[in-house]
């Protein structure tokens, strides 16, 4: 059974209850229980991780194809526009990445246009809320399954 990583970023634990007229109220724990129910039925094994510090997101990209996991769905949150070694993790890692973000970060205040990410990623979906997850997991399902 192939392994999706899927990688939550800084204060997206506070999903629900922070700004929620960008981030909506959708819980983190929300999110995950949607995305494990599309694994499931796709057959894929689904690990999610959150972590507020830099330095852990490096270490889970860095040992994700070392752990069996066949790709990763990232929503690196403000770590998107100031991370270079999220960034060269997720360019070391050889491993397909899709970012992603519940707001269009293009639509927002202008230091969030560039992401130092995307880059390195295979593609990048933003703006959906939701189901920027959603069609991220299934865009890294669609990059395994043809491999």
């Amino acid at each position: 059974m192939k392994k999706i990583l899927v990688i939550h970023g800084p204060n997206l634990n506070l999903l629900g209850e922070r700004e929620t007229s960008v981030y909506g109220t959708t819980t983190l724990v929300d999110i995950d229980q949607k995305l494990m129910k599309i694994a499931k039925e796709k057959n894929v094994e689904l690990v999610s991780f959150q972590s507020n510090h830099e330095g852990a997101i490096v270490d889970v990209i860095g040992k994700a194809r070392v752990d069996g996991f066949s790709a990763i769905v990232i929503n690196p949150a403000a770590y998107t526009h100031t991370s270079v070694a999220i960034r060269d993790a997720v360019s070391a890692v050889a491993l397909p990445v899709v970012e992603v973000h519940l707001s269009n970060i293009y639509k927002r205040e202008e230091f969030r246009h560039q992401s130092l990410i995307a880059p390195a990623a295979v593609g990048q979906i933003s703006g959906f809320g939701v189901e920027s997850y959603v069609l991220g997991l299934l865009a890294a399902i669609g990059i395994i399954n043809e491999r």
